[in-house]
């Protein structure tokens, strides 16, 4: 900011508004002189005794009031120039004041309209002049007041708009800022309506009233009158033309500014701002607009997280189903959002063990990142200690105590049903952790039984001790099933509820399929029996056949 700069931002208030007094005081000299009684000489003398002495009073008093109100605009600006910090109070304070000084003026100007409406008058009548001239101050000064103060508060705002606001409010917050004043767009239209038509209205009035007592016939009134009635309309013409501009521009330029960033918007530019010069309905406008796109950003930014965090619990996820000597295995997971809670993993238990295999089904509590977070936690515990020694009772135990940490006091929980199929001792081992129990089928006898066991959920209760529960007998044939709720609880638009029995008529007609072919008939199934109604949890599904 230079000198000049801050020159120009101190008394360009004051500036504006004393050269809207001065047209209108302008306009009333030439109204008078183009009236139907001019002033005579001694008026006229008598007008500028009292301009001499009344009219520097007006201008101090303008003065004095400006610098006195505009006390914290003028202290921040020199801070600013100076580009020393800007104590709160006073910022806040400047900001106010600010946006109040349109108001302010106006309200000085009315004080000095009404005093010269009042000191014109008064004077003339004191020295005797007509009742016409006496009159005429009278109406004159009120009327043109009227319109002076109604075009200097929208030169005013124009100025403070374009000038003031951008160096005050540089991220908008206009409308929100306390103690301030606004005029909406309705009473600004209001007014430019009174000043364009109502005004010059009655200034035709108080004219054709000057001629009730004229002793003069039609043709030499018609010559009284025509001056004076074509300097009023060049006057009404001028002032609706000027204050029409001032309005529309005034509310039509931050219009284009909206209209712009709108467009920005649309062709997928999210970085664009509006520029908030006022405190109306437009002005709260372009905040909500600056919102929205901050909100866009952030929308954008977390759909490329979540689709970020999409592909990396993706990877966590067995990118092949195994090939296990005498097993056939297959799973798959479906998110009902990017991300999910539901897990499903396979452990090949050594070399030296073919026919070995830990499979675990988990259930994170709640959907979305947080949910991948505590599943990839789990899986990383349980890869971890499922290589060290110890029977799967204990291997959960532990995973439980470090899980039960990790989640505390966060009210998040894991379900688990972890097993080892064995192939070799032909038996199947499990500890479930507040999961579903895993469907077990024996096509040759055509019933199903759950796999059950007493157990918590992972991250409740670091103490708990898990038990392991066991099955032998594996034969050729035999399905195991292992799955989340949201394959059972699924709904569909008539809140009918998908079932187990559902699932283990498939199961039955799918037996002598192969695992994969048994996966996808479940979650067509699924999906005929959902239609349109978007899932509200996650599916996640492990098919093993015992085939050796």
């Amino acid at each position: 900011m230079s000198k000049l700069t801050l020159f120009r931002l101190k008394n360009q208030m004051f500036f504006f508004n004393l050269v809207a007094i001065s047209i209108g005081v302008l306009a009333l000299f030439i109204l008078s002189y183009r009236s139907i009684s001019p002033p005579t000489p001694e008026i006229e003398r008598l007008t500028f005794r009292i301009a001499l002495f009344f009219e520097p009073l007006c201008f101090i008093f303008v003065l004095v009031a400006t610098l006195l109100f505009e006390r914290p605009i003028r202290r921040t600006l020199d801070l600013m120039y100076r580009r020393a910090p800007i104590p709160p109070e006073i910022a806040s304070k400047a900001r106010q004041r600010l946006l109040n000084e349109p108001f302010f003026l106006i309200a000085v100007d009315l004080l000095l309209w009404l005093a010269a409406a009042a000191v014109y008058p008064i004077s003339f009548y004191t020295y005797k002049a007509g009742e016409m001239i006496i009159g005429r101050a009278l109406i004159q000064n009120l009327l043109i007041g009227l319109c002076t103060m109604t075009a200097a508060f929208f030169i005013l705002e124009s100025v403070l708009q374009k000038m003031m606001v951008p160096y005050f409010f540089p991220n908008g917050g206009l409308y929100v800022t306390p103690k301030t004043m606004r005029m909406r767009i309705r009473t600004r239209l209001a007014a430019l309506i009174f000043a364009c038509n109502l005004i010059p209205f009655l200034a035709l009035i108080a004219i054709v009233r000057g001629t009730y007592r004229a002793p003069l016939d039609s043709a030499q009134l018609l010559e009284l009158l025509r001056p004076a009635l074509l300097t009023n309309a060049i006057f009404g013409i001028s002032v609706g033309i000027g204050l029409a501009a001032l309005v529309s521009g005034n509310i039509t330029r931050p219009l284009k500014e909206i209209i712009r960033v709108l467009k920005s918007v649309r062709d997928g530019d999210l970085d664009q701002k509006v520029k908030v010069t006022s405190n109306d309905e437009i002005g709260y406008t372009g905040d909500v607009i600056n919102e929205m796109t901050d909100g866009l950003i952030e929308r954008d930014k977390m759909r490329q997280s979540l689709e970020l965090a999409k592909e990396v619990q993706q990877n966590f996820l067995p990118k092949a189903d195994p090939e296990i000597v005498g097993l056939d295995i297959a799973g798959r997971s479906i998110y009902c959002e990017r991300t999910g809670g539901d897990y499903y993993d396979y452990f090949e238990l050594g070399d030296d063990q073919q026919g070995k295999i830990g499979i675990a089904v988990g259930d994170v509590s709640g959907h979305g990142i947080s949910s991948a977070l505590l599943m990839a936690s789990a899986r990383s515990s349980l890869r971890q200690r499922a290589l060290l020694s110890g029977n799967i009772a204990q291997i959960i135990s532990d995973v439980n105590r470090q899980l039960t940490r990790d989640v505390e006091e966060s009210g998040r929980f894991m379900t688990l049903f972890y097993s080892e199929i064995d192939t070799r001792t032909q038996r199947i081992r499990w500890v479930r952790a507040g999961h579903e129990p895993a469907i077990f089928y024996e096509p040759a006898t055509n019933t199903f039984e759950e796999l059950k066991g007493p157990g918590m959920a992972l991250g409740v209760d670091e103490s708990w001790q898990y038990e392991e529960q066991q099955k032998p007998g594996l034969a050729r044939g035999q399905i195991i099933v292992f799955g989340t709720d949201g394959i059972w609880e699924a709904h569909n638009a008539k809140g009918k509820i998908f079932g187990k029995a559902a699932l283990f008529e498939i199961i039955r007609q799918y037996a002598a399929k192969s695992a994969k072919e048994m996966v996808a008939a479940i979650i067509d199934s699924l999906d005929r029996f959902r239609q349109e109604v978007i899932p509200e949890d996650d599916v996640t599904l492990v098919v093993v056949k015992v085939v050796a």
